[in-house]
């Protein structure tokens, strides 16, 4: 099982198209070392040939043309995309599905009950698609039953609930319902090798800490590095929390909750970082704690084989 990271950063992308914080600023001007990114997703293949894209980034296109592998050109018009699966109904895991209208057949897109409604009212992407290539649905229940890709036939995935928030638009924002967000756990059904991934997390619950404990390779949000980060830096009046992402730093936070998995060789990795975080500067003290802690920052192309 290869897993190969798309995009790294959080919604925007970094940096951010208009925001001027010294991150951005910075990797504007070649005067920060910083690396771009762009919004995040992964993507999961057994062949290399054909791949299970995970949340349809803004930025698919560009991430398609930066990996070669997503593009094999085996006829006139092809695409190693065999089907998507969305985590959530978030915009910069789901506008990248209107990219691929030009498919020449349905597009398998894996989504649960809740992520369906939204994409069918509150962002309606499903009717948009309904007049270009049109979509086949794969519902994910969240009854502990695999969820099965025909491009992955020895890839086992399980689906887990997570507590996060649904989107602005979708009508169950302030009444959150079970499956609006979703973390993965892959399983190589030859290796027995597991990876956990979940870009969007605000609560560990103690079945997230299960899968967490058991992966042998973790990409969980690295959104914020502090709780207020946004609001200090008057970018925002929401919360870390507010938005449904656990902080790294603090009591309770991301960095003590990877320090208490000591599973032998498994690798720690951060992922979906927002561009106000300082863990982006490649050389700053808050990635040093990182480096020390034994916990790596995903950047566009990194791969992983299970």
């Amino acid at each position: 099982m290869k897993i190969k990271v798309l995009g790294s950063s959080a919604g925007g992308g970094f940096p951010q198209w208009n925001c001027n914080c010294r991150n951005c600023a910075g990797a504007r001007t070649g005067t920060l070392k910083a690396t771009p990114r762009t919004q995040s997703s992964i993507a999961v293949s057994e062949n290399t040939h054909d791949w299970l894209l995970v949340n349809a980034s803004p930025d698919i296109l560009a991430q398609i043309a930066a990996n070669p592998e997503l593009q094999p050109a085996r006829r006139p018009r092809d695409s190693g995309i065999a089907a998507v699966l969305t985590i959530d109904a978030q915009i910069d895991h789901v506008t990248g599905l209107l990219m691929l209208r030009e498919r020449d057949t349905p597009l398998p897109l894996y989504v649960t009950d809740p992520v369906w409604q939204d994409l069918s009212t509150g962002f309606p992407i499903t009717s948009i698609l309904s007049h270009y290539c049109g979509i086949e649905r794969h519902r994910i229940d969240l009854d502990g039953k695999a969820i099965t890709i025909a491009a992955l036939p020895h890839v086992r995935i399980e689906a887990l609930p997570l507590t996060s928030k649904a989107p602005p638009y979708s009508p169950h924002r302030e009444a959150p319902e079970r499956g609006d967000n979703i973390g993965l756990v892959f399983i190589d059904t030859a290796s027995n090798k597991r990876a956990f991934y979940a870009p969007g997390l605000g609560a560990i619950e103690p079945h997230v800490y299960e899968a967490m404990s058991n992966a042998d390779l973790i990409l969980v949000d690295g959104t914020l590095w502090t709780d207020d980060e946004m609001i200090r830096l008057g970018l925002s009046k929401k919360t870390g929390a507010d938005m449904g992402h656990l902080a790294q730093s603090g009591t309770g936070g991301m960095i003590e909750v990877l320090d208490s998995i000591d599973r032998p060789n498994v690798r720690k990795v951060l992922i979906h970082i927002n561009n106000t975080n300082p863990i982006l500067v490649e050389d700053s003290p808050e990635r040093r704690v990182l480096t020390e802690h034994g916990i790596e920052v995903a950047s566009d192309g990194m791969a992983f084989k299970l």
